[in-house]
């Protein structure tokens, strides 16, 4: 690994909530020294591995991203994720990803987000003593002075830092930092609300369509039902990012069970739904197919409960609807000579 030492001048996240604990192995603080590692390539990981202090909800990561001379800048990294424990080096499964993190340089980089316009927070539950990896992945080589990641200069916990390194061309393995050159805790972080376990809510989505396949420049309706089985009440961010080929699409919104949503729209739907325990809305959208549109028409929907409340089952939360086209319409009008 190329490492370069510097004063670090750390530019922190917004203060947290009473509530929120920042997670981390590294003593990293205002104009304190660091360490820019770079020496990775795109592909590679560096990851740490951290211990929850309560029960409750991972809700925000951070990536301390520095160069030498400051000011570079801003690099799309490939992916931020957090696992739950495995065998060190080893990650265990994938919790949650935040797709193309946008890093700028000289700061702790925080994300509270999926998506970019803040709709979907980042929410996985822990519990107390739980350890959990986040770790972040490299687009692109950084350049010899950075920016990269960072790790602090007094010392490495023992199975608490880890590199996924490419050993040969495409060939890639997990490794102890310390077995790759590296003699500080990583500047990579979780924020954790302590307050979340208190309240959990299963909320799950489903969504059909109005007909069993479609036809291109013809209308087509979606439904999508957005429930909560409870036993909490919850705010649930409800997005729709409909396919390209789905055009002009209107939606309205009608509650039930003491639920509320918003009226209607057009576009794509980015909605805080408010869910009572055993409440339910229902999201009716109109739209045309696009002329000339060929092949599989997939539409997925995505509910989130956010913070503080958890969701206990989060396999329900996405649903999509699969169309092809309608090739066939003699014998869907019913003619069969």
């Amino acid at each position: 690994m190329r490492a370069v030492i510097g004063a670090m001048a750390m530019a922190m996240a917004a203060a947290a909530s009473a509530a929120e604990v920042t997670v981390k192995n590294d003593s990293l603080t205002d104009l304190s020294a660091g360490v820019i590692q770079a020496g990775f390539v795109a592909g590679e990981k560096a990851a740490s591995w951290l211990t929850s202090p309560c029960t409750g909800n991972i809700v925000g990561v951070q990536v301390f991203w520095r160069s030498l001379s400051g000011g570079a800048a801003f690099v799309i990294g490939d992916a931020i994720d957090i696992h739950r424990a495995g065998s060190f080096p080893t990650p265990g499964e994938l919790a949650l990803s935040v797709l193309g993190p946008v890093m700028t340089d000289g700061v702790l980089n925080e994300f509270r987000y999926l998506d970019e316009n803040n709709t979907i927070p980042i929410s996985v539950p822990v519990a107390q003593n739980e350890t959990f990896v986040v770790a972040y992945t490299f687009s692109e080589n950084p350049p010899a002075v950075g920016p990269s990641v960072v790790n602090d200069s007094d010392g490495i916990q023992p199975n608490r830092n880890a590199i996924y390194a490419e050993i040969s061309p495409g060939l890639f393995f997990w490794f102890g930092s310390q077995a790759l050159g590296v003699n500080g805790d990583w500047v990579i972080r979780a924020v954790v609300d302590c307050q979340a376990a208190a309240a959990q809510a299963d909320v799950s989505a489903a969504i059909t369509a109005s007909v069993p396949a479609y036809t291109a420049g013809a209308p087509l309706t979606y439904t999508i039902t957005i429930t909560n089985a409870g036993p909490s009440a919850t705010n649930a961010a409800v997005v729709d990012t409909f396919p390209a080929a789905y055009t002009a699409p209107t939606w309205a919104c009608m509650a039930t069970g003491g639920g509320s949503c918003g009226a209607s729209g057009s576009g794509n739907i980015a909605d805080i739904a408010s869910l009572p325990p055993n409440a339910q809305v229902v999201y009716t959208v109109n739209g045309t197919v696009a002329p000339g549109t060929t092949g599989t028409l997939a539409n997925s929907v995505v509910a989130v409960v956010n913070a503080p409340v958890t969701d206990p089952n989060q396999t329900n939360n996405t649903a999509t609807s699969t169309l092809e086209p309608d090739t066939d319409r003699i014998f869907a009008d019913g003619f069969d000579p």
